[in-house]
């Protein structure tokens, strides 16, 4: 459950968008325009527009401008405005790994740390948030040939860091959709194959992870363009976000259709894929036929 109170689900990305969700309430139950918000605080319709979607930090003399114009006197509800923009300023576990995380990558991780429940759909690797350091490593030195040993390290234990959310006492749902290709994709050789599918399958005993499995014999599906993930969050001020990671960017999508596109594409290749409770047999399967002990 995403909530304002700085908890260990909350990071400033979900903050953010909080606080802008509920400043855009203020201001539409006042008959304030965006245009007249962005002339209180010295700034633009569009400014207003990107707090309010929570795409910009706040600064605090704003926010309480803006308390002031939609007629918010009471102070206590003030004050907890207040106190969530501070939060929402506060920088994520993540900063410290900021000499190897792009900056399109951490707003990913603030969604991630919050989202009650994370749906995925993976074709090239097993997901991150249940990859095993060996393989995590053997990942991120595909995409990084050149770079120091110590920053390959840097990179692997961001990776294992960002699993900590499976072990909290509140962990989202986990449901992963993986191709048999990446299954069959020999990462880091085949001993650190074999460990890791048996670290997926250990995984599935798990009631907050579901994995399945596409086969090969399943042919075409439902999402053949490439990976996604939609995050679902315990707020209904928080809208589901699909994200989409490229080469050096990522796409974040929030509209409806969009929303709603991908939503379907994702109930399609769960039908498609093996039900969940034939994914330990599957995965034992495999481990054992192409990478015996």
């Amino acid at each position: 459950m995403v909530s304002a109170d700085g908890g260990p689900a909350t990071g400033p990305t979900v903050l953010r968008m909080l606080l802008g969700a509920q400043l855009r309430r203020l201001r539409e139950a006042s008959g304030v325009s965006r245009e007249g918000a962005g002339w209180e605080i010295r700034s633009s319709e569009s400014k207003i527009s990107r707090m309010e979607l929570g795409r910009v930090g706040f600064k605090e003399r704003d926010v309480a401008d803006l308390l002031t114009l939609y007629g918010v006197t009471a102070a206590d509800e003030r004050t907890a405005l207040l106190k969530l923009a501070r939060d929402a300023n506060s920088p994520g576990w993540w900063h410290r790994y900021g000499d190897v995380l792009p900056s399109w990558f951490q707003s990913y991780l603030g969604l991630e740390a919050a989202a009650a429940m994370i749906r995925s759909y993976e074709v090239q690797f097993v997901p991150g948030l249940l990859q095993t350091p060996e393989y995590a490593r053997a990942v991120v030195l595909l995409g990084h040939r050149g770079a120091s040993a110590p920053e390959i390290e840097r990179r692997v234990e961001l990776r294992m860091q960002r699993q900590q959310l499976l072990h909290r006492a509140d962990p989202p749902q986990l449901w992963a959709v993986v191709d048999e290709a990446a299954l069959r994709r020999p990462m880091g050789g085949p001993q650190v194959m074999r460990a890791q599918l048996t670290a997926l399958i250990e995984a599935t005993s798990s009631p907050h992870v579901r994995v399945q499995v596409i086969p090969f014999d399943a042919g075409g599906h439902a999402a053949a363009s490439g990976a996604f993930t939609i995050l679902r969050f315990g707020d209904d001020d928080l809208p589901d976000i699909v994200y989409i990671e490229q080469l050096t960017s990522a796409i974040y999508l929030d509209k409806r259709e969009d929303l709603d596109y991908y939503a379907v594409a994702m109930e399609r290749l769960c039908v498609e894929a093996a039900p969940p409770e034939r994914t330990p047999e599957i995965l034992t399967r495999l481990r054992d036929q192409l990478y015996p002990a």
